[in-house]
């Protein structure tokens, strides 16, 4: 089978998350390290977070994202992909570190058969996805010529959004190891691609101005040119 020339690689729709805990030392964001075999990002240090699948078109969200959210992620894409964004992030998060960002509920195992294969873990174990507590705050396109391309966007959320022990990753998939609660002032010190650098840094500022009206950083391509934007 042929391959596909590096420039002529798809771009594909992708979620990533960024939960912040707060404790005694200051926040704390959850990251992993990505394996040494990995096509995209070897060794990275990085959060959650991977693909669309058509699965989180179909899986049953319990409610939406904030007003501000759901319009700044339907006006730069799809309208219809706004859910599914927030769907892929969820599951994203499960399956990558095993805490599953939802609302316990009596009823979830039962609607478990009703749910995509890839969903059905997470509502026998007793759970509805409920994104009411991510934000969009930041959009990065894989620059041209890498292995893999993806149009991913960032959401942040507050640690108290998981459910059970935070430093259980007993339920975790193999796909990241060394997973942690890094110190965000330490953050920068570990193995990070280029673009984690960058959304730190405004995950920092975001924290750090709470009640300042934040636009949504978009990194994106001109040809070979790379740009920073504001949505």
């Amino acid at each position: 089978m042929s391959k596909i020339p590096l420039q002529d690689i798809p771009i594909k729709n992708a979620a990533t998350v960024i939960l912040v805990r707060d404790t005694n030392d200051g926040p704390h964001v959850l990251m992993g390290q990505r394996g040494k075999a990995a096509v995209f990002m070897p060794n990275k240090f990085v959060f959650p977070g991977g693909g669309l699948d058509s699965a989180d078109t179909q899986v049953t969200l319990n409610g939406r994202a904030s007003d501000t959210c759901m319009a700044r992620l339907a006006s730069q894409s799809n309208e219809d992909l706004a859910l599914p964004l927030l769907a892929a992030a969820i599951r994203e998060m499960w399956e990558e570190t095993g805490h599953p960002v939802g609302l316990p509920s009596d009823d979830a195992a039962d609607m478990a058969s009703t749910q995509p294969t890839n969903w059905q873990k997470f509502f026998e174990a007793g759970y509805l996805p409920d994104p009411s507590g991510l934000e969009f705050i930041f959009r990065a396109v894989t620059p041209p010529g890498r292995p893999r391309r993806f149009d991913a966007r960032f959401f942040l959320g507050r640690a108290n959004l998981i459910q059970g022990d935070p430093d259980d990753f007993s339920r975790a998939e193999d796909e990241l190891s060394h997973l942690q609660w890094i110190p965000l002032a330490k953050s920068r010190e570990f193995d990070l691609p280029f673009i984690t650098e960058v959304v730190l840094a405004e995950v920092q500022n975001r924290l750090e101005n709470p009640d300042k009206n934040h636009p949504v950083p978009f990194f994106s391509h001109d040809g070979e040119r790379s740009q920073f934007s504001k949505l």
